[in-house]
């Protein structure tokens, strides 16, 4: 299969994609309002046989980053990102 053929991930899937993530040990969480991170390096060499196995049971996820923010901002799995740069 080529990364063109990939399966695409559905919007609908979201939810069951960070409960397979958070069930692999993986701390997902959205960063700011944009971004989102699996978890530290830790957690990810840990689960590197099931990170494996999520991304090929939900496939390419890349055009839902935004959604997948979202969701998880609904769910509070997230980091609020302020600027160091503010003066008072």
């Amino acid at each position: 299969m080529t990364e063109n053929d990939r399966r695409q991930m559905k919007a609908s899937e979201i939810p069951a994609f960070v409960v397979d993530l958070i069930e692999a040990g993986c701390g997902i969480r959205a960063v700011g309002p944009e971004i989102y991170v699996i978890g530290d390096l830790d957690e990810q060499d840990a689960a590197i046989q099931e990170l494996e196995r999520i991304g090929e049971k939900f496939g390419d996820r890349d055009p839902l980053q935004l959604e997948i923010v979202a969701y998880l901002w609904s769910i509070a799995r997230s980091i609020e990102v302020t600027s160091q740069n503010r003066r008072h």
